[in-house]
């Protein structure tokens, strides 16, 4: 029995989907902030602060991911 969808193990399709669906995810939640930005009509600063304190999470998520591929992990 051989467990492979389209020649891709599981874990495969796991990584693959982890990677870019939450990437995806990412880029949507960046459009979130900077609509909530202009909505707020924070200026400059306040949405630099919007973007640092609200996108400070997903920094650390594509940080474990360039640390990995550096690593060779």
């Amino acid at each position: 029995m051989n467990n492979t969808i389209f020649g891709y193990t599981e874990g495969q399709i796991a990584q693959f989907g982890l990677t870019f669906g939450v990437g995806a995810f990412i880029l949507y939640m960046l459009f979130i902030v900077l609509n909530l930005a202009k909505e707020s009509k924070a200026g400059k600063f306040g949405t630099f602060i919007l973007f640092l304190v609200l996108s400070f999470g997903m920094l650390g998520f594509l940080a474990k991911n360039l640390i990995q591929w550096v690593l060779g992990i």
